[in-house]
């Protein structure tokens, strides 16, 4: 029973740690991907008086929007957001949000 003790504490910490490699995101690689979602909310995610500014939102919440868009449990109009969606991983979908996030919203 001893000798399983030491593969399951480093079977835990190595869980701990890939979870927070896919749930961190990274703003510079973010930022890249977003250059389709400048086209419509702008270079600084403030969007305009047809789409909604993304700049300073919660990641959590952009992740989710982004999930929704990409399953399909939201639309958008022309199913622009579900085209730019498809593709993207969750690890993508993290980066965006993060980028996005770190822009100020005023």
């Amino acid at each position: 029973m001893i000798g399983k003790s030491p593969f399951i504490v480093v079977s835990f910490f190595l869980l701990l740690l890939a979870g927070n490699a896919q749930a961190g995101g990274d703003p510079a690689r973010g930022e890249g991907l977003a250059e389709d979602c400048t086209a419509c909310h702008g270079d600084d995610g403030k969007g305009d008086e047809d789409v909604p500014a993304i700049a300073g939102r919660d990641v959590a919440t952009l992740v989710a929007l982004l999930k929704a868009f990409k399953s399909g449990e939201r639309t958008s109009e022309d199913d622009v957001m579900q085209e730019y969606t498809a593709d993207l991983t969750d690890q993508d979908m993290a980066d965006v949000a993060t980028f996005f996030s770190s822009l100020p919203a005023d």
